[in-house]
C-alpha cells in the first residue's frame, strides 16, 4: 500500500479483556448507551459503524436493517462476527482512511471512541462524508481537549499542555485529544449540520464509580449533559448533513457487495470463492466470514 497516515491496529489484542470486561467501565457504557438512544435515527436501511471493534454497542443499532463493521482489526472483527453472526450484519476490516465503499450507501454513520486513534481528521470525515447518503446522520463522539480535569493541570502546572489551543494534541502515540472548536469546524467544512452536543462521562473518576451504583451515576450524567457545557472528557455530536434531500430507508441491495467497492481502484467487485475481484483485477481476502480490504492479495 502507500504511504499515507499512522494506522492504529488493536489486531488481535486483549483490549476487550484488558480495558472493558470487568475493568470497571460500565458507567462508561452506560452512559454512552444511553446518548445513542437518545441520538440515533427511528431506523432506516443501513448503518456503517465505524471502528466498530469487538462490538461493544453494535447491538444499540436493532433499528437499522443491515449493519456494517468496519474496523483495521480482522481479530476483533471475527469475535464480533462470532457474537452477532451474519444476519443483518456485515464485517469489514479495512483502513478507514481508505473504505471500500459505493458513495451514498449509508443512511447513516456512528465513530464511537476512534476519532481519537487518527492524525488526519479532515480525511477520514471526509471518507464517512463520501458514503453517506444526502440525508445522512453521523453520530460522533471524540475525547475532548478542553475538559476540566486538563483546565485545572494546566492552571496549577507548567509543564501540561494547554487545553485551550485548537490544535489537536498527541498525548501518547496515536491518542489524540481535540478541541470542541476545532471539531466544529471540521464537521462545518464537510457540511455537517451539528443538531445537538452532548458532554458525557462527567463522573469519569474511580472512587465514584467504585462508590455509587453504575444506573445512578448515569442518570446524573444525563442531567448534565443537558447543561451544554464542553467541559467533559468527552462529547457526543448528532450530525445531519445541510443538503438532506433524498428519502430515509431505501431498499437494501438482495447482494451485500452491491455497496462495497474496491478502495484502490474504485471499481466494482466480484466474488470468487474466498476472494474478491476488482474490475482491475486486484484481489482481495475473506477471511472467516470478515471482507479484508488491509491489503491486497499477491
Amino acid at each position: 500500500m502507500t504511504d499515507g497516515p499512522r494506522i492504529c491496529d488493536y489486531g488481535d489484542s486483549t483490549y476487550r479483556q484488558d480495558f472493558w470486561e470487568g475493568q470497571g467501565r460500565d458507567y462508561e457504557d452506560a452512559v454512552e448507551r444511553r446518548v445513542l438512544r437518545k441520538l440515533l435515527p427511528a431506523g432506516g436501511a443501513r448503518l456503517l459503524e465505524v471502528g466498530a471493534g469487538f462490538g461493544r454497542i453494535t447491538n444499540e443499532y436493532r433499528m437499522f436493517r443491515e449493519v456494517v463493521l468496519l474496523d483495521y482489526s480482522l481479530e476483533q472483527l471475527q469475535y464480533a462476527r462470532h457474537k452477532y453472526g451474519d444476519e443483518g450484519y456485515l464485517y469489514v476490516a479495512a483502513d478507514a482512511y481508505r473504505m471500500p465503499f459505493q458513495a451514498s450507501a449509508f443512511d447513516a454513520a456512528t465513530m464511537i471512541r476512534v476519532i481519537h486513534h487518527f492524525e488526519n481528521v479532515p480525511a477520514v470525515l471526509g471518507q464517512i462524508r463520501k458514503v453517506l447518503r444526502d440525508d445522512g446522520s453521523f453520530i460522533l463522539e471524540y475525547a475532548n481537549k478542553r475538559n476540566l480535569k486538563a483546565m485545572l493541570r494546566h492552571l496549577f502546572s507548567s509543564r501540561a499542555w494547554n487545553p485551550y489551543t485548537l490544535e489537536p494534541i498527541e498525548f501518547v502515540e496515536l491518542n489524540f485529544n481535540f478541541h470542541p472548536e476545532y471539531m466544529q469546524r471540521q464537521v462545518a467544512e464537510l457540511n455537517f449540520a451539528v443538531r445537538k452536543v452532548a458532554p458525557v462521562s462527567w463522573f469519569r473518576l474511580g472512587l465514584l464509580k467504585s462508590a455509587l451504583p453504575t444506573q445512578f451515576l448515569a442518570g446524573l450524567d444525563s442531567l448534565l449533559q443537558r447543561s451544554g457545557w464542553t467541559i467533559s472528557p468527552s462529547i457526543f455530536l448528532d450530525l445531519q448533513l445541510r443538503d438532506a434531500s433524498g428519502d430515509r430507508g431505501q431498499s437494501l441491495p438482495r447482494d451485500p457487495l452491491e455497496i462495497l467497492r474496491c478502495p484502490l481502484s474504485c471499481s466494482a467487485l466480484r466474488r470468487d470463492g474466498d476472494v474478491l475481484v476488482s474490475d482491475s483485477g486486484i484481489r482481495w481476502g475473506i477471511h472467516g466470514g470478515v471482507f479484508d480490504f488491509r491489503m491486497p492479495l499477491e
